[in-house]
């Protein structure tokens, strides 16, 4: 397939690369990962296949050959050639058509994913795109106009479609190793009050703005450590950084929560300018809300596979 015109930030995503923090390589990947494996599932994939992980704007592609894909994540206003198609559903296009994704109705990430998946080359062991480092994907970096992507095999499947989670603003945490650093009032505050998503957010990290800015009960010095997608830094102006899927490896700012791996990608979706809500739950809840996600793409994987 051909890009014939890019405006939004689109770039080659898998699950991530895995196994490399500790060489300073972080893990990259999609940021709303349940998208990308619904997508996979839905289109008859292994749940790591290489998506195109597209962020606002316009992007339209050109197939080269008949090909299986649908659409997950964000929901889009999409056309192929002039029939509007639905997300999460199972398209068929044919050789010389053109799909055309104009903006995001709903959501900051969209996946497409392709019947058999993209040819690409996996470093490090993930095909996942490192745009800081410029390795992995498509040579290192973002899709532009005239890139083309090979698909590993022609296909049509039935049209199906499936149902996606329902969007939330509502993101559940756990508390992290500094929680107890900040003030109760900040304990308070942080849950309680709406974080608004701010434009200089993107895939390193979300830098939300609240009315209060959360209060260290006295000082706090750390050396710089090991860090992870979904953990909640505090900088010293107390507006809090949720760590997305190209975070750094280290970091030195105290950590007051870490958004569960259910939630992330509703984390993710959330776009510039809107407002999410922490809300703190343990453990034990955390790995049931992971295990009902990960239930969710065993349905739909179960539903494609008879289909």
């Amino acid at each position: 397939m051909k890009i014939l015109a890019a405006s939004a930030l689109a770039s080659i995503q898998d699950s991530g690369r895995l196994g490399y923090r500790s060489m300073g390589v972080g893990r990259n990947g999609a940021m709303d990962s349940w998208s990308l494996q619904a997508g996979n599932a839905l289109i008859k994939n292994e749940l790591n296949e290489p998506a195109i992980e597209i962020s606002l704007g316009n992007l339209t592609i050109e197939f080269e050959e008949d090909v299986s894909f649908c659409l997950t994540g964000a929901l889009y206003e999409a056309y192929l050639d002039d029939k509007r198609i639905p997300c999460y559903w199972r398209i068929n296009a044919k050789a010389n058509q053109t799909l055309k994704l104009v903006r995001p109705l709903q959501g900051m990430y969209t996946y497409l994913c392709v019947h058999g998946g993209f040819d690409i080359e996996p470093v490090l062991e993930s095909t996942s795109t490192n745009t800081k480092a410029g390795f992995g994907g498509f040579e290192g970096r973002y899709l532009k106009a005239d890139d083309t992507l090979n698909v590993k095999v022609a296909s049509h499947l039935p049209v199906i479609g499936v149902a996606r989670l329902t969007p939330t603003q509502m993101i559940r945490v756990i508390k992290s190793s500094e929680y107890e650093c900040f003030t109760a009032a900040s304990q308070e505050a942080f849950e309680t009050q709406a974080w608004k998503l701010q434009t200089n957010s993107n895939r390193m990290g979300y830098r939300l703005a609240g009315e209060s800015a959360l209060e260290f009960a006295e000082p706090v010095e750390m050396s710089s450590h090991g860090v992870d997608i979904g953990m909640i830094q505090v900088p010293p102006q107390g507006q809090p950084i949720v760590l997305m899927a190209d975070g750094q490896t280290t970091g030195g700012y105290p950590k007051i929560a870490t958004v569960i791996n259910a939630d992330i990608g509703m984390m993710a979706q959330i776009r510039f300018g809107k407002a999410c809500q922490f809300t703190l739950v343990g453990l034990e809840q955390a790995l049931h809300e992971q295990q009902k996600r990960h239930h969710y793409i065993k349905q739909i994987k179960e539903y494609a596979d008879e289909n």
